[in-house]
């Protein structure tokens, strides 16, 4: 065979030769979790983040057998969808009629709900007139922020968003007027019901998660022989792409 070509050859398969795993990888590979308990994961993260209609069509394609009936779950998913599109006063009576007790016992929550009701209330009064939002900040906001150093903090920095051009917002005022300050206050709302009517605040899944970190930076502290980077295992290896889920 000509020296070249040999050459040639095995620079190819040198190239293209598939990178041995790390042992750690190997074993993890060679770990298989049951469908069922990765479809029961699943089910009772639809459930717990109030996805009724997604968690009812994975139950039956899955051939789950049917779980406890959980009496919130439709009105979480309305509560929440409420704040998400701003409409924090409906969100807010929905709760009340769910449970009438929850804002009284959480006076965070609450305050967090009106304050993101007085935001919005800003928003809407963007160039026209801002007496609506200011006398809502006066007869719900200011109480309640009188004896509360926090709470009075939190809506000074609210009430700067009047005097201050959506452009000429400084960071910490721009977040207030981000989707995700919309979605956090979901997040602790969903939370809060679970935690009163179901002894738990979050779908298993995330605590899951949470534990998988925990055991990943003790054994990387006590100098474990791992790989650089462990991924999840989400989005074919890629844990940085984030797909919307689709649930209809």
């Amino acid at each position: 065979m000509d020296p070249h070509r040999r050459i040639q050859s095995q620079t190819s398969s040198t190239s293209t030769a598939t990178p041995s795993k790390h042992a750690f990888e190997t074993k993890v590979a060679d770990v298989k979790s049951p469908k069922s308990d990765i479809n029961a994961l699943i089910l009772d993260y639809l459930m717990m983040e109030g996805y009724p209609k997604a968690a009812e069509k994975f139950q039956k394609e899955a051939n789950l057998k049917p779980r406890q009936e959980d009496p919130t779950i439709n009105a979480r998913q309305e509560i929440q969808h409420a704040i998400h599109v701003g409409n924090i006063q409906k969100a807010i009576s929905d709760l009340n009629e769910l449970d009438p007790g929850i804002l009284d016992s959480d006076p965070h929550l609450h305050f967090s709900l009106l304050r993101l009701q007085l935001i919005e209330l800003i928003r809407n009064a963007r160039g026209y007139d801002p007496t609506a939002a200011i006398n809502f900040a006066q007869e719900k906001l200011a109480p309640r922020a009188a004896s509360n150093e926090q709470f009075l903090k939190e809506l000074e920095k609210t009430m700067a968003l009047l005097i201050f051009p959506p452009d000429k917002l400084q960071p910490d005022l721009a977040a207030l007027l981000h989707s995700d300050l919309r979605r956090n206050t979901a997040d602790q709302v969903n939370e809060a019901v679970l935690h009163r009517h179901m002894d738990r605040r979050e779908a298993a899944i995330r605590q899951l998660v949470r534990m998988r970190a925990w055991a990943e930076s003790s054994s990387r502290s006590k100098k474990r022989n791992l790989p650089d980077r462990i991924e999840l295992g989400l989005n074919n290896g890629d844990d940085n792409v984030h797909e919307p889920m689709i649930l209809s």
